[in-house]
C-alpha cells in the first residue's frame, strides 16, 4: 500500500510539473480533449471496469500514439472526469500534456488506479456544461477542443441536454459520443440515435457505439484516433436518426411531472 501510494504521488507530481510548464509557456497543441466518463448507477461494476480498462488500453496503444506524433505539433492536452447525475467528487484529473508514450502511460495509470464509486442519475447536460468550463485557463492553446462523452442511457437528471450541447458548440467545442449499448433498453430506443440527435454537435461530430463488452477497447481507440487526427469518421459512425425525443430520459423518470424545470 505504501509503495502504491508513493507511486501515485510521484505520478501526480510529474503531471503537475508538466501542467505548470505548459501553463507558463501557453503550449500550442493539436487538440484539447476532455474525457467525460459515465459512472451512473446503471453502469454495474463489471461494465465500469471494462470501460475503464478500455480507456487505459486505448491511451497506451501504438495507433493512438502514432496519431499524436503525426499531428502538426505532435502533442495534445487531455483531461478526465467521471459523472452521473452529478460530477464525481475528486474525479477530475488535471490537464496533462501527451507527446510521448511515457506521458500517455502515466496518464493511463492514474485512470487505472482510481477508486470506483457510482453516482445516481444520468445528467449528460451537467457533464457537458462542466466539461465546457475545463478549457478556460488550462494553460494550453489547442487547434481543436473536444468533449468526448460516454454514457449508457439518455439524460434523465438536471437540465435538458440539447441546450448544454448547443452552448458548448457556440464556444467552438465539439461534442463526440460513445453510446454504451451493452444492455440496451426498448424504453428509449437505440441509444446511438439518441446521441446522434441530442448529444453530439459541432463540425465533424460523431458517435461510436459499443454493443459487446469485448468491443470497448477497440471502440474507444478508434474514437480517440479519429479525434486526435481530426479525420472525418466513416459515414456509419453517425447513425441515421429521425425525430428522436430528446426529453425521453426525463419523461421516463418517475415523478417527471413534479419537476417543472425539466418539462420545458
Amino acid at each position: 500500500m505504501l509503495l502504491a501510494a508513493l507511486a501515485m504521488l510521484l505520478s501526480l507530481t510529474a503531471i503537475g510539473e508538466a501542467r505548470n510548464a505548459a501553463a507558463e509557456s501557453g503550449a500550442v497543441v493539436d487538440l484539447e480533449l476532455v474525457l467525460a466518463v459515465d459512472i451512473s448507477g446503471s453502469m454495474d461494476l463489471e461494465e465500469a471496469q471494462i470501460q475503464r480498462e478500455g480507456y487505459v488500453s486505448a491511451l497506451t496503444h501504438p495507433e493512438f500514439l502514432a496519431a499524436i506524433r503525426e499531428g502538426f505539433n505532435g502533442r495534445i492536452a487531455i483531461s478526465y472526469f467521471e459523472w452521473g447525475g452529478t460530477i464525481g467528487q475528486n474525479s477530475l484529473m488535471p490537464w496533462s500534456l501527451i507527446a510521448t508514450a511515457d506521458d500517455a502511460a502515466r496518464f493511463a495509470q492514474l485512470i487505472k488506479k482510481r477508486p470506483f464509486a457510482s453516482l445516481r442519475g444520468t445528467s449528460l447536460s451537467t457533464a457537458i456544461a462542466y466539461g465546457s468550463k475545463l478549457f478556460d485557463s488550462n494553460g494550453f492553446s489547442g487547434v481543436r477542443r473536444v468533449i468526448d462523452i460516454s454514457g449508457d442511457g439518455p439524460n434523465n437528471y438536471g437540465a435538458p441536454v440539447v441546450p448544454a450541447r448547443d452552448a458548448a458548440n457556440a464556444l467552438g467545442i465539439i461534442v463526440n459520443g460513445l453510446a454504451i449499448m451493452v444492455r440496451p433498453s426498448s424504453a428509449y430506443g437505440p441509444l446511438d440515435r439518441y446521441y446522434a440527435d441530442c448529444v453530439i454537435g459541432g463540425p465533424g461530430a460523431f458517435v461510436v457505439s459499443v454493443q459487446e463488452p469485448e468491443d470497448f477497447a477497440m471502440a474507444i481507440r478508434r474514437k480517440l484516433v479519429l479525434e486526435v487526427s481530426g479525420r472525418q469518421p466513416p459515414a456509419h459512425f453517425v447513425p441515421v436518426a429521425n425525430g428522436t425525443d430528446c426529453m425521453i430520459g426525463e419523461k421516463l423518470r418517475p415523478g417527471f411531472e413534479r419537476y417543472p424545470e425539466l418539462n420545458r
